[in-house]
């Protein structure tokens, strides 16, 4: 059996002990060493380390099992050890976000089915490698979730459609329902802090900075520590001010724009306006845009103030009320990202900061990106002016209308064909007839379910000229299923010379 030796730098961290291969030897031993530092392997006396999944700014993760259950259980082993030069000011706060984030996975993943369970936390204190001192080590054992991060898989499969990005976004919705009412705030939503299970399940991770609200006397001034991911992080997150339940939302706005677009956060904010500029990379329609837009709001108590009220928008299919003005609730908590950055006492400008690789299991590592965030600049609560209305098809909307336009067309020639014979006459009244429908599609009068509907209706109202004409319905059926068809190859031609044009020009 291999193990992995979890102490930093270690010189040669793989370990064989083919004795361990025996079941009885392997839950029997009481402990096995590091073969190059000397560093215990079993960790807490029953995990065993076999991969590295990565490192973050707090630590690093690796893929471990379970010597003391059936079926060797795996498991995800997060060793606390902050990078970089802190001070011991920060290095203590780093620990207790550590901390906290097992307080947290105990306490919610527990009882909610996609937030990972809490194993173990734990200490280890050791001889360090330089002669006469001691390092100590925390690690925390959490579940893991055997899939790929929203990171990964747009890497993998390329941009979001509308429904999968409506998927991510009222999953992660309800996860956060329930984070923030058990009064946490995550503020740390990015794609590589959603993991997708190989049964589809989506998993909300990295609850390492877990903001806890305390109200009434003696409460915090409110302030946020400053931990964030740059581009999903809002300004009142960036300038270290308190933190909402919108910050989390604001944050999942920008995860889900740039699953749409398959861009970074900095090419899509325009900080010269200081707004997002993303909807022409995106196919969606106006009432998901409308409400992403929302979200996105730089003042916190414009946007939605909970994610019920997200989800309750996104039921109804309406586009969203003027956001309202009073100040948002204060009554939750939030996470973030694993970057330490003292509290500022001024709004900090947004700084480039080291990136690092994210595991393939199922833990995160908090990575800040190069991108800009919004600066953070005073705003003053102001109605927002309507957003703009300009109508987008998904590809399956324009095929599913090409089919629609066809079939009528098909049906109408053949009927005008018999009342009035070809002449000029029957032509134009069919142009302006289907240039009619084309019309009520783009201004999405008829769309949807609305379309079969329409032509079963127009086939019955057509069917007894049609019929006097000599013609059978099979033979009518056919004229009209080819005439869709033709419409659908002629639009996907069309649409594809446009793509290839777009991108040349």
């Amino acid at each position: 059996m291999e193990i992995l030796c979890t102490r930093p730098g270690c010189p040669r961290p793989k370990n064989i002990f083919p004795d361990l291969d025996d079941r009885v030897t392997l839950t029997t031993t009481q402990q096995k060493y590091c073969t190059a530092c000397g560093m215990p392997l079993i960790l807490g006396g029953r995990y065993l380390p076999s991969k590295l999944l990565g490192q973050g700014g707090f630590g690093t993760a690796f893929l471990a099992r379970d010597r003391y259950t059936p079926a060797r259980r795996q498991c995800v082993v997060k060793q606390f050890q902050p990078s970089g030069n802190l001070n011991p000011q920060q290095i203590k706060l780093a620990q207790g976000l550590f901390e906290r984030e097992a307080e947290v996975l105990e306490q919610l993943g527990s009882t909610h089915p996609q937030i990972p369970d809490l194993f173990a936390f734990f200490p280890l204190s050791i001889p360090s490698l330089q002669q006469g001192k001691e390092d100590q080590f925390f690690y925390l054992v959490q579940e893991f979730i055997d899939g790929h991060n929203l990171e990964e898989e747009l890497e993998t499969k390329g941009t979001f459609s509308e429904a999968e990005a409506l998927e991510v976004l009222e999953e992660i919705l309800k996860v956060l329902k329930f984070v923030h009412e058990n009064g946490s705030i995550h503020r740390d939503i990015k794609p590589s802090n959603i993991m997708r299970h190989r049964n589809g399940r989506l998993y909300l991770l990295d609850f390492g900075a877990v903001k806890q609200v305390t109200t009434g006397a003696g409460a915090s001034t409110g302030r946020s520590t400053g931990i964030y991911s740059m581009g999903f992080a809002p300004p009142e997150q960036m300038a270290g001010a308190e933190v909402y339940p919108s910050t989390d939302l604001y944050a999942l706005a920008v995860t889900v724009i740039t699953l749409l677009t398959g861009k970074d956060p900095g090419e899509l904010y325009d900080p010269y306006h200081n707004r997002w500029n993303w909807r022409n990379d995106a196919q969606v329609s106006d009432t998901l845009a409308d409400i992403l837009d929302r979200m996105l709001l730089s003042a916190p108590n414009q946007r939605f103030q909970s994610a019920q009220d997200v989800l309750d928008a996104l039921a109804t299919r309406h586009a969203p009320s003027p956001p309202p003005i009073h100040p948002p609730p204060v009554s939750q908590v939030s996470i973030s990202t694993p970057t330490v950055i003292p509290t500022p006492t001024h709004p900090p400008q947004p700084a480039a900061q080291p990136s690092s690789p994210s595991p393939v299991g199922s833990v995160s590592n908090p990575t800040p990106t190069a991108p800009p965030n919004p600066s953070p600049t005073p705003v003053t609560p102001v109605t927002p002016k309507p957003l703009s209305r300009k109508p987008t098809f998904s590809i399956l909307e324009i095929l599913g209308a090409a089919a629609f336009t066809g079939f009528e067309g098909g049906l109408l020639f053949i009927a005008l064909r018999s009342l009035l014979g070809i002449s000029g006459i029957s032509v134009g009244l069919l142009g302006m007839i289907l240039g009619g429908l084309i019309y009520l599609q783009y201004r999405r009068f008829l769309e949807g379910r609305d379309l079969p509907i329409f032509a079963g209706i127009t086939l019955a109202l057509l069917l007894i000229p049609v019929l006097r004409g000599g013609l059978g319905l099979p033979v009518v059926l056919v004229v009209g299923v080819f005439t869709a068809a033709g419409a659908i190859a002629i639009t996907a031609l069309f649409r594809l010379v446009y793509l290839l044009l777009s991108r040349l020009i």
